[in-house]
């Protein structure tokens, strides 16, 4: 059975790989879903444009591509470097078929984005550290919480026993630092109830986030909405998914207090990202929330280390701020990334929207 168009522009939208047929002249007559990711515009904008005019590639790849056209002769490039209509550079294996076809002599691209590969590689490598390190901590914190109470309850009872003040005095500072030190552990053990996920959209999570902010700055840290009202709904529990941005938004205040910028800022932004893996699923769109603060950076030592706990680049920090936050994006089956550089800091939470349910949790 011949194939229809619209079922060959179906199989071909589909495919993980950026697709490019290019007229003799070099335009744009064809890209799928894949190429628009990889060259950062839409086949509405792209077409009949140059192709290596809107994809940045080497003198040396771009003298290969005309090469093989001159030479009708296919070729493969491994880990080449290019530059999206965006700017922003991309490592990709790309293969390049030259078609013989009545309009004339075309060219079949076809280009697989690297970087994102190798970043999910990292990040399951990262989740799976962090599970682990997460379970040592869980399991330590209980060990110790345990004789606390004992620590608690004893010191409770000998202040009634005493009459001496400044014996009382004593145990007032036990009960104080044991009460201190059974809060600390209550953060390492993290969320203690089961998340009730419901339908729920993120600018009621991100306005919540900017209230509290906004509060606790008062005025001293100027506070930016940059929205996408399209942003779908996704599949969450509210309570814990404000913890885990607030608890990143917070480190970023702290990083600016520390640094005593002249003009610090926070941006909170929303925005929703096409053909995503999250773990070893892929999703057509998904939510991404966005907080970037305009302070010195992570130190390049801490980098790989921040979301694990007791972690922590500042004196007074515990280093359980990032660690929950990421325990709570992995329940909601989404993904926490930082990028980090002199000046700006960014953390993005990529978050399923609420067609993909989480299965079994549904309420």
């Amino acid at each position: 059975m011949k194939a229809s168009r619209a079922l060959q522009e179906k199989v071909l939208g589909n495919l993980n790989a950026a697709v490019f047929l290019v007229k003799p002249d070099s335009e744009i007559c064809y890209m799928n879903q894949a190429a628009e990711s990889v060259l950062g515009a839409s086949f509405k904008r792209a077409e009949g444009s140059k192709l290596f005019s809107l994809l940045a590639l080497s003198s040396e790849d771009n003298q290969a591509i005309e090469n093989a056209r001159d030479e009708f002769r296919p070729f493969t490039r491994r880990q080449a470097k290019v530059r999206d209509t965006q700017g922003v550079e991309k490592t990709v294996d790309y293969s390049v078929i030259p078609l013989d076809l009545t309009e004339g002599q075309y060219l079949l691209v076809e280009i697989r984005e690297l970087d994102r590969l190798m970043k999910i590689n990292r990040e399951e490598l990262q989740i799976a550290a962090h599970d682990t390190s997460r379970q040592l901590v869980r399991g330590l914190a209980h060990e110790v919480k345990n004789p606390l109470g004992g620590i608690l309850g004893a010191a409770q009872l000998l202040h009634q026993e005493l009459q001496d003040p400044e014996l009382q005095e004593y145990t007032s500072v036990i009960t104080e630092e044991t009460n201190r030190l059974r809060n600390l552990v209550d953060r390492m053990l993290g969320p203690n109830q089961r998340p009730q996920f419901h339908r729920l959209n993120v600018h009621e999570v991100v306005e919540r986030v900017a209230t509290l902010l906004e509060v606790e700055t008062r005025g001293k840290v100027r506070i930016v909405k940059d929205y996408d009202p399209s942003v779908p709904e996704v599949y969450a529990d509210s309570e814990q998914l404000i913890q885990a941005v607030l608890n990143v938004g917070r480190n970023a205040l702290e990083a600016l207090e520390d640094a005593h910028i002249e003009i610090p800022e926070i941006i909170l932004r929303t925005r929703v990202q096409y053909r995503f893996t999250l773990g070893h699923v892929q999703h057509a769109l998904i939510a991404r929330i966005d907080i970037i603060d305009n302070g010195p950076g992570i130190e390049e030592s801490l980098f790989d280390e921040i979301f694990y706990p007791m972690i922590s680049g500042r004196d007074k920090g515990t280093g359980l701020g990032l660690s929950i936050a990421q325990s709570i994006v992995n329940v909601h089956k989404g993904l926490l990334e930082c990028s980090s550089r002199p000046g700006e800091t960014q953390f993005s939470f990529y978050l399923p929207i609420a067609e993909d349910e989480l299965s079994g949790n549904a309420h």
